[in-house]
């Protein structure tokens, strides 16, 4: 095979050798990517910078909350402000991403390892302990804590998040010296997140606000165009194909899908020995790239969640009874549990959970999905 393709790269025009990539820097592509030139958020950014700057100084920082959308450059405005942060002195800024560490001990184990480089136990150390830890040495290096919620919706979704704030919120009664500042991210338009939390939190979490809307289209092409001028090899992408993909992803809503759109056509057209992504190599894998977020919201589910999404794709716009009596013969989950995994999954849109009401027998939910079938049962 390979001794094929080779002819075909050194016999004909515009096709690619083996050693050859219609890419400049494909890593200019990946979720971790975090561009030079940060556009169309320079309003958020300043609002962010203004409540962080007191910890270069060497005082608790302005509490904060980033809301908006998936897809709008949330995180990586945390990223971009948290790389400048990590170069101060004296301060330590942590992002915890929330998908993973959805509990107040995985949310302080994550700042453990930032701290002392080593994670702690992940059983027989009792949080207070933990939390003990983290305090003593920040006090004792008087640095000051930066620790961003990074989508904070998940904390919620547990019951976790009020715990959570109130221990970061508080630790300089506990540990006096102590210099604490949080920031919250929320990708979750439906939740109000002041309203959600504890009133014993509401009267310390009185944050400064960063709305992220959802990009235009002109935004969009923007943003796409650089890292196309960036990732790609001169003339790889041409513009028509850059148009297709800002338009694609104008109407999915969530720039992540245009980036991954990038990469995958630029695979695809590598996997056709060209020099150059056309418009066929879009539309190849537009639809894996649309849906982008359903992968990943998949891949954070538990045992038990996947167990129930796929119930409910085998008994699509089942009464929510029904459904329980089908996963209750998967798993040994009792139906308050049951209860508070289809509210995550509806919270997550990977269902709709409507109440309906019933002749003569009240009003019960159906629970239906909210992608296709088949594609949901693709990524369990």
């Amino acid at each position: 095979m390979r001794t094929h393709v080779s002819a075909m790269a050194d016999d004909s025009g515009g096709m690619l050798s083996w050693d050859e990539s219609v890419f400049r820097d494909e890593h200019v592509f990946e979720i971790d990517y975090v561009p030079d030139a940060f556009r169309h958020r320079e309003s958020q950014l300043q609002t962010l910078q203004y409540a962080l700057r007191p910890a270069v100084r060497g005082n608790r920082p302005l509490n904060a909350m980033v809301r908006g959308p998936p897809g709008t450059g949330k995180t990586t405005a945390i990223q971009k402000l948290f790389g400048e942060l990590g170069g101060r002195p004296g301060v330590r800024p942590v992002r915890v991403n929330c998908q993973v560490d959805a509990t107040r001990y995985g949310v302080f184990s994550r700042v453990f390892q930032s701290i002392f480089d080593y994670e702690p136990p992940s059983s027989g150390v009792s949080f207070k302990k933990l939390f003990g830890q983290v305090a003593d040495r920040l006090v004792d290096e008087e640095e000051v804590l930066v620790v961003a919620l990074d989508d904070v919706n998940y904390l919620f979704y547990e019951n976790e998040a009020s715990d959570t704030l109130y221990s970061l919120l508080r630790a300089h009664e506990t540990h006096p010296g102590a210099k604490v500042g949080v920031v919250l991210v929320c990708s979750d338009t439906d939740l109000d997140v002041i309203e959600a939390l504890d009133g014993r939190v509401q009267s310390v979490f009185r944050p400064e606000e960063a709305y992220f809307p959802v990009y235009d289209r002109e935004e969009v092409a923007d943003i796409l165009g650089e890292r196309v001028r960036v990732g790609f090899r001169d003339g790889a992408l041409p513009m028509n194909v850059l148009d297709r993909v800002a338009e694609q992803t104008a109407e999915a809503g969530d720039l992540r899908v245009g980036i991954d759109m990038l990469r995958r056509a630029g695979l695809h057209a590598e996997s056709r020995a060209s020099e150059t992504v056309a418009i066929e190599d879009v539309e190849a894998v537009s639809e894996r790239a649309r849906n982008h977020r359903l992968t990943r919201d998949i891949e954070t589910l538990s045992d038990a969640e996947r167990e129930l999404l796929g119930t409910i794709a085998d008994h699509d716009g089942g009464r929510a009874g029904d459904v329980y009596d089908a996963f209750a013969d998967r798993t040994d989950l009792g139906y308050t549990r049951y209860t508070e995994l289809v509210n995550k999954l509806d919270r997550l849109d990977l269902i709709d959970a409507r109440y309906e009401s019933l002749e003569g027998r009240g009003r019960s939910r159906t629970l239906t999905l909210a992608h296709d079938a088949e594609a949901v049962e693709r990524r369990l």
